[in-house]
């Protein structure tokens, strides 16, 4: 894996059990704003290596929208949904989680930064509506 897949997987594994995050803000947590895109690519394609590491929870990673994974992702067909139900994550329709109550707010009990300094909350002008999707 290559630094950006590195610091993607990072900040996945601070993603806790019952919340979601979302491409984008990832990819915003990395310092890299336009690349939602690649954390996809990096969650599907670059599988941690380090038998050390804690397994990445890369269900807990959805659209902006809340929308799901579709097709083989997660075991097939309704699998991506079944393993955040199993973690309390609640929906608001079929494919759509509830981001208004499961959306990951990384700055909650975070004090300074982490190791090799990656951000323990979102860059200075973040932006939850349009993160979220509720630009209006």
């Amino acid at each position: 894996m290559g630094e950006f897949s590195d610091k993607v997987f990072e900040q996945v594994r601070r993603i806790p059990k019952g919340k979601v995050s979302t491409y984008g803000q990832i990819a915003r947590l990395i310092g890299r704003p336009n690349a939602a895109r690649f954390v996809g690519y990096a969650l599907h394609v670059d599988e941690p290596i380090d038998q050390d590491a804690s397994p990445a929870p890369c269900h807990r990673v959805v659209f902006r929208d809340g929308a799901l994974c579709t097709g083989a992702a997660f075991g097939g067909a309704g699998g991506h949904r079944k393993l955040l139900e199993a973690e309390g994550v609640t929906f608001k329709d079929a494919d759509h989680v509830d981001m208004a109550a499961c959306a990951w707010d990384p700055s909650e009990g975070a004090v300074g930064v982490v190791e090799d300094d990656l951000p323990m909350a979102p860059p200075e002008g973040f932006d939850w509506k349009r993160e979220l999707g509720e630009e209006g």
